[in-house]
């Protein structure tokens, strides 16, 4: 069993996920009189709130009873406050600032007196029925549960793309006539990443959060493929994705507001997001302002979830982020290596940027199950590695078993001086490469055939612990000695460094 203080923090996360009850339940009965009627159905919205969900039953179906749903916000009609009317075709729906369930309008939630809106086209004369509307009141942009469901409810592997340029920033495609190039729809996007079979992507347009109400629409079209929330945060002096909010976010580091980066990312923890430094060694320039990582004063990492390793095609390349991400790690900071396509034209690829499509790299996450809330918790404890050539099938898992742990990349584990524990690197279907053991990013001669012989193989060695601090992962290289999986550290003995000045 994993060390329990591990697992304490995502045990204590799902406890509060349980509890995820509704705010009100408004119910009331209806009969015969009540046909082709309208009713109001009032509730109060507190402030604060900036998203309601409604999940609405109703008994007497068998009986030919149908209700439709409309929202009214505070004034109604009169006050121009019409939210959405659903008819018969929704039971759930919600409304926010940034996204709304198609057939409603995306808008602020403002405090005071709501009404849902009941239309009975048709109760029979001496028919009887109920109905209970649970409303659910969101803050800090928290999506609840009934909203995150998973597209599967089983442990895996997924596989997915965390950054990607569409229509709502600078993605762009040939339109159906084939001339020239039109901002590129959210779902061609998508469409190419399904037909790349991939499980989640996350549209990370630079800045914004417009694209929030095209995903809520396009998501139940995609039942395979999550589109997770997110968006690139785009600065003079460097860029990282916010992942899992649509909550609008200032990002404007170097004004008043905003005066460097640990005020923004700090901003980005109180949504409770995951925050990936991107392309961390680039140039910045006129051509890219802000490419690269040059954020002064010193940024505190315990703010940053992740660092992107790999940008497109850039592992084996100067401007790969591995060597910024292993010095962090050499500083006692935890941090998820990820990586992104930072596609700009879906399927269109241009070969003279290099970029060789969505899905590529890919990173691959061992999750509870397939759901924002699931990949962002499995993303923050490091289970996962890049496929840097965005494989459906190469896999790397890399395990530790010691006295009073069993670990897998990400996890952190105590050992004493002189006490061994037993690592295990399970590779497949990179026949003809090679594995690399990383020590404190220093390749470490501790497997004496590291050649992959079949299709699946698993090496194994000893590790005596000196009591200090240490990490270890495991690299794969193809069979031409690229880097074709890379892999998350077990981190020993580690001790979380003290804030930045």
């Amino acid at each position: 069993m994993k060390i329990i203080g591990l697992l304490l923090p995502l045990l204590l996360c799902l406890s509060a996920r349980a509890a995820d009850k509704p705010d009100l339940a408004l119910t009331g009965k209806l009969d015969g009189r009540d046909n082709q009627t309208y009713k109001l159905v009032p509730f109060d919205v507190p402030a604060g709130v900036d998203r309601i969900t409604i999940d609405f039953a109703y008994s007497g179906r068998d009986e030919k009873t149908t209700i439709d749903l409309g929202l009214l916000g505070p004034g109604g009609f009169r006050n121009n406050a019409f939210r959405g009317w659903s008819g018969g075709n929704k039971s759930r729906f919600t409304v926010s600032a940034t996204d709304a369930t198609p057939s409603y309008i995306v808008g602020p939630i403002a405090p005071g007196r709501w009404n849902l809106l009941l239309g009975i086209p048709n109760i029979r004369e001496k028919a009887h029925a109920e109905y209970t509307a649970k409303v659910y009141f969101s803050r800090n942009g928290r999506i609840p549960d009934l909203l995150d469901e998973p597209l599967r409810a089983q442990a895996g592997w997924y596989r997915g793309d965390l950054h990607m340029h569409g229509a709502h920033s600078d993605g762009s495609c040939t339109p159906q006539s084939g001339k020239g190039k039109v901002p590129c729809p959210l779902f061609v996007t998508a469409q190419a990443a399904a037909e790349r079979g991939l499980d989640f992507i996350a549209l990370s347009d630079h800045n914004t959060v417009s694209q929030a109400n095209a995903v809520r629409e396009l998501q139940p079209y995609f039942d395979r493929l999550l589109l997770l929330a997110g968006r690139e945060l785009t600065t003079f002096t460097g860029h990282a994705n916010l992942l899992g909010s649509w909550v609008p976010l200032d990002f404007r580091v170097g004004s008043a507001g905003v005066p460097d980066w640990n005020t923004l990312l700090r901003n980005a923890a109180r949504l409770d997001g995951f925050v990936s430094i991107n392309h961390p060694i680039r140039l910045s320039g006129e051509i890219c302002m802000g490419c690269g990582w040059t954020a002064k004063p010193e940024v505190d990492m315990r703010l940053v979830q992740a660092i992107e390793v790999v940008n497109g095609n850039d592992a084996d390349t100067a401007i790969s982020g591995i060597p910024f991400w292993q010095a962090q790690l050499d500083k006692g900071y935890r941090l998820t290596a990820v990586g992104g396509s930072d596609d700009h034209n879906a399927k269109q690829w241009s070969e003279s940027r290099g970029a060789i499509g969505i899905g590529t790299p890919t990173t691959v996450v061992h999750a509870a199950n397939l759901s924002q809330h699931a990949l962002l918790d499995a993303l923050r404890a490091g289970h996962a590695y890049v496929d840097v050539f965005g494989s459906k099938d190469r896999s790397l898992e890399f395990t530790a078993k010691g006295p009073d742990f069993d670990a897998e990349m990400g996890d952190e584990v105590k050992l004493a001086q002189n006490t061994k524990a037993d690592f295990s690197l399970k590779v497949a279907n990179v026949g003809g490469g090679s594995v690399e053991i990383v020590i404190d990013g220093r390749i470490a001669n501790v497997i004496d055939q590291p050649k992959i012989a079949d299709a699946s193989r698993t090496f194994a060695f000893t590790w005596t612990s000196d009591g200090h601090r240490h990490w270890l992962r495991a690299d794969v290289r193809g069979a031409d000695g690229k880097l074709s999986l890379i892999g998350n550290p077990i981190y020993v003995n580690r001790v979380a460094p003290a804030a930045s000045p």
